[in-house]
């Protein structure tokens, strides 16, 4: 059918308003919660991330049982297509959230070449960092995905891979420092290694079925801060966000810290790379200032930089300072973020509402019996840094 001028314009018009819409969510704060749950969230908890006051849930779906191998791409170490009972699963949870008022940014933990180490026998698997096959498998994935939800209302945007590590067993130190960094994807560029490269391919493909969804991309280095940092430029689509993780320093924050004889503390003296150092709320405002720096060095607005996940275990004395902290450090430089995590139901590390005691036997008995979990949560002062930020 042919149009007439007049016609063709405003089509085009609204168009380009609604692919404008999408990046405008992200044009002021947003805040929100990580879900990395067993089993697909009800509404209850859609409604009750929503109560807090947040605006966006970051939405993984890898532990959720899969009708094959790996849930929704099917088979990490051969894609061929997504199972419609996934799909429908994930849509299900979409409708879920965007009831509540939410957006979602869609999560693998797992891509072709790359299955998320819980769901691999705790072993790291990083072919997708060794052959490009895997990067057009990927690449295929996405498309096929952005193509079914391209439409979907709730979705805000998709985030391509969490935590990747393409230098991990690959010559670079975690932490060693920009020079090191620089010098290493020196080496490293237009091989598998190629983060940046690994990017633009997926976004190309995902561009053909999908102009108008942001993308968030995770820095290297399972989502460091400080990983930015090697990056010559920005990725060369215009709405991509780019995300980083914060749980340095990662000793004192984490779940082994727990089990030492005398845990590191907050604020205190804590290894970090390869030397100690004392973190408290300026050590933490001057590495959150690194991926910061990185994008006005770079004319990418703040408002398209994301701290993707943050948090530390609800039972460790230092959290509550450490979550102040940071979200002081965040909400300074005027970033959107997603605290990790709201309401898990297979780990009760990092879940604020449980409070500072040891989880109720019930949770682990559902665990087990692969049943909703029953525990009830509450705010409390745990919770509170987060909370009265939402």
């Amino acid at each position: 059918m042919r149009l007439l001028p007049a016609v063709f314009a405003s089509l085009l018009l609204a168009t380009s308003a609604s692919a404008a819409d999408l990046i405008q969510f992200w044009d002021k704060p947003q805040h929100g919660g990580n879900s990395f749950n067993r089993l697909p969230p009800d509404q209850a908890y859609f409604d009750a991330l929503k109560g807090y006051g947040a605006t966006w849930v970051r939405l993984s779906y890898d532990k959720w049982k899969p009708a094959k191998r790996d849930f929704l791409i099917g088979d990490a170490d051969k894609y061929e297509g997504i199972p419609a009972q996934d799909l429908a699963t994930l849509k299900a949870a979409l409708d879920r959230a965007g009831k509540a008022g939410l957006k979602v940014v869609i999560t693998p933990l797992s891509l072709p070449g790359m299955r998320w180490a819980q769901n691999n026998g705790n072993k790291f698997d990083g072919r997708i960092w060794q052959d490009k096959r895997f990067w057009a498998q990927s690449a295929a994935f996405w498309k096929d995905l952005a193509a079914a939800l391209k439409d979907h209302p709730g979705v805000a945007a998709y985030n391509i891979i969490n935590e990747p590590a393409p230098e991990k067993n690959n010559g670079v130190a975690e932490h060693g420092g920009t020079e090191a960094m620089k010098e290493w994807y020196a080496k490293q560029t237009d091989t598998a290694r190629d983060l940046p490269a690994f990017y633009d391919t997926v976004i190309k493909a995902i561009r053909e079925v999908d102009p108008s969804t942001p993308i968030m991309a995770d820095a290297g280095w399972y989502a460091a801060a400080d990983a930015f940092s090697y990056w010559p430029k920005p990725l060369a689509d215009e709405k991509v966000l780019y995300s980083f993780h914060m749980y340095e320093p990662y000793a004192a924050t984490s779940a082994p810290n727990m089990k030492r004889e005398k845990p590191y503390a907050y604020p205190g003296k804590v290894p970090f790379g390869e030397m100690e150092e004392t973190w408290n709320r300026e050590r933490v405002a001057a590495y959150l200032q690194q991926p910061v720096d990185w994008a006005d060095s770079h004319d990418v607005p703040r408002n398209r930089m994301v701290a993707g996940e943050f948090g530390c275990m609800r039972r460790w004395d230092g959290c509550k300072t450490y979550l102040e902290d940071v979200l002081t450090s965040l909400d300074g430089s005027k970033l959107h973020w997603a605290f990790y995590s709201f309401r898990e139901d297979s780990w009760d590390g990092m879940d604020y509402e449980l409070g500072s005691q040891k989880v109720n036997w019930k949770y682990w008995e559902a665990i087990d019996e692969g049943k909703p979990d029953p525990v009830k949560r509450k705010p409390g002062p745990e919770f509170d840094p987060i909370r009265k930020r939402l």
